[in-house]
């Protein structure tokens, strides 16, 4: 099968793009010819983002750039994961001009809310998906803080909502959990469209040896947990334990500081996913702190190829991944001293952790291994053969 992968690479490597990555390496190494166009955003500047912002509801460079690839190539496959802001929806025009069905991977609410995660000023926020325009985003300027930023992924949101570009344009929606699905059928998706894929993970080689570290591994920014998760390692009674941090972002600052005050406490950066996998089969747990609605939780099911137990909030899709008590353990979402009671319980139970260690390791071989995902994309593709948009 000929499949041309569409994306919009981020200035900051994330899980978006280790997903991208790996799904197209996977579909070549099974004999599909795979072809990228990747735009990216590091071209994105002060002098220009304004012009950058209108052109995500429609860019005819990309229009172009993809009619073009697909005149000349015919592939029977358009794949694309992220498309803002430099793409834009207009590459499903292009594909289905010439017939070729179209699947989206939805990695984040984008199409649905302006800030992407459902988060705003510290909890989660659905306001926008009630309005074709959604202007509480732009209020609130959830947009990178800008009411100008905010108010071009409102127009984008606006315009393929009154286009029918999700339902005329789109043959499969890969979502990434049932939550997800859950909540883009609320936003108005047709259910028939969605496929539930969840990231699959390149198996590390078994689990691993396990240790006494817990260790976050992630973006450093509010929404992910990370002040909940520094407030909980204060609050924690275990003198010995040693919590890890790895990741960048706006929030560094204050996990250095924190570093500085809590011997505990050690900040390692950004490092390549092949060192935070060896540090995850290392660590005797996880956490995973989100205080936003995860389409999915890549980092649980890394957590659980290594054979390690997460610890993750009562809350949105990752609780899908771990399993209360069995894989992992649960904890009230935004509650640091919840959060510390579970830090503490798995210092104190080694014979608990060793059977979640092999629980955790029985779910990533049952649900997140290659050959599962090359199943699900499979049949989906067969699927926008036969009945495309």
């Amino acid at each position: 099968m000929k499949i041309l992968t569409v994306h919009n690479r981020y200035k900051f490597r994330g899980g978006e793009d280790e997903s991208r990555e790996a799904e197209d390496n996977l579909l070549a190494a099974r004999g599909n010819e795979v072809r990228q166009v990747v735009f990216d955003n590091a071209r994105i500047n002060s002098r220009n983002a304004i012009l950058v912002g209108l052109q995500a509801s429609w860019s005819q460079n990309a229009y172009v750039r993809i009619r073009d690839y697909v005149e000349d190539w015919r592939p029977d496959i358009l794949d694309v994961h992220n498309f803002f802001p430099l793409v834009s929806p207009s590459v499903y025009y292009a594909a289905r001009r010439r017939r070729v069905p179209v699947v989206q991977t939805l990695h984040n609410y984008r199409i649905l809310c302006p800030g992407a995660n459902f988060y705003r000023e510290g909890k989660v926020c659905e306001d926008c998906t009630s309005h074709v325009i959604p202007w509480p985003g732009i209020t609130h300027k959830c947009y990178r803080g800008s009411a100008l930023q905010t108010s071009a992924v409102a127009l984008m949101i606006s315009v393929h909502r009154l286009l029918r570009t999700w339902s005329r344009m789109v043959s499969i929606f890969f979502v990434l959990s049932e939550f997800a699905k859950k909540k883009f059928i609320e936003g108005g998706l047709p259910q028939s469209r969605l496929v539930v894929k969840p990231n699959f993970i390149v198996d590390p080689g078994g689990p691993g040896p396990g240790g006494d570290d817990v260790l976050y591994a992630g973006r450093l920014s509010p929404e992910k947990g990370i002040r909940t998760l520094l407030k909980a390692i204060a609050l924690a009674r275990s003198p010995k334990a040693i919590f890890r941090i790895v990741g960048d972002g706006p929030l560094e600052a204050e996990v250095r500081e924190a570093a500085l005050h809590d011997p505990r406490i050690r900040f390692d950066g950004r490092l390549p996913l092949t060192d935070v996998m060896g540090l995850m089969a290392s660590a005797r747990a996880v956490v995973v702190p989100s205080e936003c609605y995860e389409t999915f939780g890549r980092a649980a099911a890394e957590a659980f190829a290594c054979g390690t137990p997460v610890i993750c909030p009562d809350l949105g899709a990752v609780t899908e991944i771990v399993t209360n008590n069995k894989t992992g353990l649960h904890f009230h979402s935004g509650d640091p001293r919840d959060l510390a009671r579970v830090l503490d319980s798995v210092d104190s139970d080694p014979a608990g952790i060793t059977l979640m260690r092999a629980a955790a390791r029985d779910g990533y071989e049952a649900r997140y291994t290659p050959e599962r995902g090359y199943q699900i994309i499979m049949a989906a593709y067969q699927r926008a053969l036969k009945a495309p948009a």
